[in-house]
């Protein structure tokens, strides 16, 4: 099993969501409202006066192979929206209960 971690922009919401539904990957929890900025560019999003955005987090385990598959189809979404800003990361699930 794998985990996939993605964090997004809050107007990506429908979009993220949307790639979860075509993948068939129906288990995950979302964190409505997150904070942060990207290792190399974009702005930060910190829900404040000087930097109004704020993120959203998803996290799912799901098989090997959709786990590729969705990190294929966010490469590709993340490579449309420019400095919206959305990261994913892919860790190794040894046990679930």
């Amino acid at each position: 099993m794998k985990s996939v971690f993605i964090t997004f922009g809050q107007s990506l919401n429908r979009s993220v969501l949307d790639l979860l539904d075509k993948l068939e990957i129906r288990g995950f929890t979302r964190w409505e409202e997150t904070q942060g900025r990207g290792s190399e560019s974009g702005e930060p999003h910190y829900g404040t006066h000087a930097y109004p955005s704020k993120n959203s987090s998803i996290i799912t385990i799901t098989t090997p192979e959709k786990a590729q598959a969705l990190l294929e189809k966010l490469r590709r979404l993340n490579e449309q929206i420019g400095e919206q800003g959305l990261s994913a990361f892919v860790w190794d699930i040894e046990d679930v209960i």
